[in-house]
């Protein structure tokens, strides 16, 4: 049995900034979501889809783990990573480390967590344990998912097992600050330029401004592109609104860590910027709005109608990084 003491288990909209706020904070590190999300230059966006998918999927953040790392070099953080095969070396892992008093990041697949709300496969799932007794682990998830909660050790062990898409081999990881690390301030300029750089020049099409524009001549199609629209349609906004995204597919978090840039730094790129997101935040949760009526509905003006609101959106994504770029 071990348990981390002083631990700070408060928790945010998003996975992997919870659990990264988790392992800050025991550092000394206290960030707001936002400005976590945006130093990790964790914007961006991807339309997805294959033969292989029952239907479209829309993200709007660069892939799991990304963050973290992005994270821990503009803060120069001591990223510890482990990975296995073996259950019982990724157990032991995880054990020392809280055993010596330190919470562990973990990205695992959401199914098997004894609390999820909803059964679905997702293996880019991240959290932070800062616990352990001869049934359970403790974690820390999403405010949505309980914040602090517990699920047993079986259901952990089997969650961090899980292969499939975006499964990584019983990753856990522990962050070590400096004595005196990076004040954020210094980062945000490199962090928001990373972020705008990539959002501006995607190596394919469906990713960043283009991958927006791409959506919108798709999105009127998705009556007939699902065997079974008043089910996906509804999913999918709810996935673009409330899946650990903070609203709006994750905009509002960006939104907010622009807002709060702003007041560090004097900027009129920086306020353009903010200004834009303010908009396209709005926008894209009329978009997922759309996109539930067309499916409970099934009338396609809602889905032609996001689709002009999507092409609107690159350009106004495209407008706000281009700004971004030139700070």
């Amino acid at each position: 049995m071990a348990m981390v003491e002083d631990i700070d288990v408060r928790s945010m909209q998003h996975c992997e900034t919870t659990a990264l706020g988790v392992l800050l904070r025991h550092e000394g590190i206290d960030l707001s979501e936002p400005m976590l999300f945006g130093l990790g230059s964790g914007l961006s966006f991807i339309y997805w889809d294959s033969k292989a998918m029952g239907f479209p999927f829309l993200g709007g953040r660069v892939k799991p783990f990304e963050l973290t790392r992005n994270l821990a070099a503009a803060l120069g953080l001591e990223l510890l990573i482990r990975e296995t095969t073996s259950p019982r070396k990724a157990w032991q892992n995880v054990a020392v480390p809280l055993d010596a008093g330190r919470p562990v990041g973990l990205q695992l697949d959401s199914y098997h967590l004894d609390y999820f709300s909803t059964k679905v496969h997702f293996g880019g799932h991240v959290v932070a344990m800062y616990g352990y007794d001869e049934q359970n682990a403790y974690l820390v998830d999403t405010a949505p998912q309980g914040g602090a909660v517990s699920t047993s050790l079986a259901g952990l062990a089997r969650a961090r097992a899980e292969h499939g898409p975006m499964t990584a081999k019983h990753r856990s990881f522990t962050i070590t600050a400096p004595s005196s690390p990076t004040p954020p301030p210094n980062r945000i300029i490199p962090a928001i330029k990373t972020c705008a750089d990539a959002f501006l020049n995607p190596p394919i099409a469906n990713l960043g401004h283009r991958g927006i524009e791409k959506t919108a001549e798709q999105v009127p199609k998705w009556l007939q592109r699902s065997s079974s629209p008043q089910d996906d349609l509804p999913r999918a906004a709810v996935l673009m609104e409330r899946a650990g995204t903070g609203g709006a597919l994750f905009r509002n978090l960006y939104r907010d860590f622009l807002a709060e840039c702003a007041q560090l730094i004097d900027s009129n790129h920086l306020r353009t910027g903010h200004t834009l997101y303010t908009e396209a935040a709005t926008l894209w949760t009329q978009v997922a709005a759309l996109i539930a009526t067309a499916g409970e509905s099934g009338d396609a003006k809602n889905l032609a109608q996001a689709g002009s609101l999507l092409h609107d959106l690159s350009r106004i994504e495209r407008d706000a990084m281009q700004a971004l770029s030139r700070l």
